[in-house]
């Protein structure tokens, strides 16, 4: 007899159950479960009225958000988690993320059934943007890179700095949070074309006296000012690994001494319990063929361009960002 215990079968079900939960998450936000619950603790009963679901409905969703952690339950009454009343409840302080959600259920969960297709040709499948599509996928995008914004500004010190440039980024949402947060801090926004018209129309009015945007390529146009602080968001994955030596070293010709760089962007480098930039890798791959790359490639491509490594974090929910000095 095989006295051996049974392997624990966890990590599969855990993993392919996955679309069965985003299924759910997506619904309940699409339905106004977390909006529904307020102040107080509410049953299922009452969720099925507030929504307008069958009561079978509501407490099916409201113990699957149980299950994720995103709703709480204590004596036959359900309550939103930090996260839930902070993200999806329409009130809280941080970016709702429902407009997020909505992206991934309408544009991209239907895209993944191209996968098998993407994964066997290294490419994406086709990825349309017509009509009212691109309103949900940029909705969706600058919203989940405000969260991004909002936890770098949290997990890194800004107010040791003076100037900042951000360049090629893809939103103001980074130089706002730290302006904001540091009254002696402010900064350029460099890009070009759309990106640098959606950033001046989303700038915060009363930051605009401490922010600039020059219009620039950041490939072929020299750039401008002297800074101690340099963000690339959302950068490296947009660019081949030729351009993105390229960018670091124009972004260490305008570093002052000591200056610091921070990259912020998904990268590949296997981790338990850290699983989240190796599926942004899927998603990237799937949707438009861009590039997750693994941290050792972007720090050597750091080494190259004449900064030092110092460490690399990662921000809850969000990208892992490393910080380099110049050298």
């Amino acid at each position: 007899m095989n006295e051996s215990a049974a392997a624990n079968p966890a990590p599969i079900l855990h993993a392919a159950t996955g679309f069965m939960a985003a299924k759910q998450l997506f619904t309940a936000a699409e339905v106004g479960l977390f909006a529904a619950i307020e102040d107080e603790p509410v049953t299922a009963g009452e969720l099925a009225e507030r929504t307008g679901l069958p009561e079978r409905s509501a407490r099916i969703l409201a113990d699957a958000m149980v299950g994720l952690r995103l709703l709480t339950w204590a004596d036959g009454r359900y309550r939103n988690s930090e996260a839930a009343a902070a993200y999806l409840s329409g009130r809280g302080e941080g970016p709702d993320l429902r407009r997020f959600l909505t992206f991934w259920d309408q544009l991209s969960y239907p895209h993944w059934e191209s996968y098998a297709d993407s994964a066997r040709s290294a490419g994406p499948a086709p990825f349309a943007l017509d009509g009212d599509r691109m309103d949900v996928f940029l909705g969706g995008v600058q919203t989940y890179n405000s969260l991004h914004a909002l936890l770098l500004a949290e997990h890194y010190d800004f107010g040791r700095h003076r100037r900042m440039l951000d360049l090629a980024g893809l939103t103001p949402a980074f130089l706002t949070e730290a302006v904001a947060r540091h009254p002696g801090l402010g900064g350029v926004f460099a890009a070009t074309g759309d990106l640098l018209d959606a950033a001046r129309n989303a700038a915060s009015p009363e930051l605009r006296d401490r922010i600039e945007f020059h219009d620039l390529d950041v490939l072929t146009d020299p750039v401008p000012g002297r800074y101690d602080v340099v963000l690339l968001e959302h950068v490296v994955h947009r660019y081949h690994a030729g351009e993105n030596r390229v960018i670091l070293g124009k972004a260490r010709e305008v570093a002052e001494a000591g200056a610091r760089l921070l990259v912020l962007d998904f990268l590949l480098e296997p981790a338990e319990g850290r699983r989240l930039d190796a599926l942004f890798a899927g998603e990237y791959l799937v949707v438009d063929g861009t590039v997750v790359y693994p941290e050792s490639e972007v720090r050597d491509w750091l080494a190259e361009t004449g900064w030092r490594w110092l460490e690399t974090r990662a921000l809850p929910g969000s990208p892992r960002v490393v910080i380099a000095e110049a050298a």
